[in-house]
């Protein structure tokens, strides 16, 4: 009985491996790569269209790669969108049955100008003179922990910006140079806005 049990069982499993790959032989594969201006390509929502019904949707990985598995033949867009990057898309993607279609991997994403937020800052003595070439420092502040992201050296004028996505975050800019005072200030961003700080270098005591 065991055996007969166990033949059964083969017997299924054979059947439905074989309808599995018909299945597989009946559709079709898109995959490709996201590159980003700026940031991480991970998280991309990429999206397949006909027409205006969105068939599929997944997510790029941490290195921008994305496969969109069991796609019917047929003639697709392909949409990619991130928060904070232009939105891209990819029309006339025609697939047949069997077929691994590998879009190219020239797919850029660009910084969207008006959807992320400005971060500006400037830079002065106490008596009012710009100062360039001063490192600043850009944190997120959470509620437990101070995480840095980036770095500039201000401009010949003493400006600096950061480019930030447009999530509600507290930020901390900090001020570092050779023979200052360190300096500080915290930024609450809200929404897609420019913010402005400015921070005074004080030379540090001998």
């Amino acid at each position: 009985m065991v055996l007969i049990r166990s033949s059964l069982c083969l017997c299924l499993f054979l059947l439905a491996s074989v309808v599995c790959a018909g299945q597989d032989k009946n559709t079709a594969t898109i995959k490709g790569k996201i590159h980003v201006e700026k940031g991480s390509p991970s998280g991309v929502a990429v999206t397949l269209l006909q027409g205006e019904r969105e068939v599929s949707q997944t997510v790029t990985d941490k290195r921008g790669d994305f496969v969109i598995s069991r796609v019917n033949p047929g003639t697709y867009s392909v949409r990619f969108r991130k928060a904070g990057l232009s939105v891209g898309t990819v029309d006339d993607v025609a697939v047949k049955a069997g077929q691994i279609r590998t879009l190219s991997d020239r797919l850029y994403l660009t910084i969207d100008e008006g959807s992320i937020v400005f971060l500006r800052g400037s830079v002065f003595t106490e008596e009012g003179r710009s100062v360039p070439g001063v490192r600043i420092e850009l944190a997120r502040v959470s509620d437990d922990s101070v995480r840095k992201l980036d770095s500039r050296v201000t401009s010949e004028t003493g400006e600096f910006v950061f480019r930030l996505p447009p999530d509600a975050a507290k930020y901390r800019v900090t001020l570092k140079a050779d023979g200052a005072e360190a300096a500080s200030k915290d930024v609450d961003v809200d929404n897609v806005a420019t913010y402005r700080v400015a921070l005074t270098y004080k030379r540090a005591p001998k």
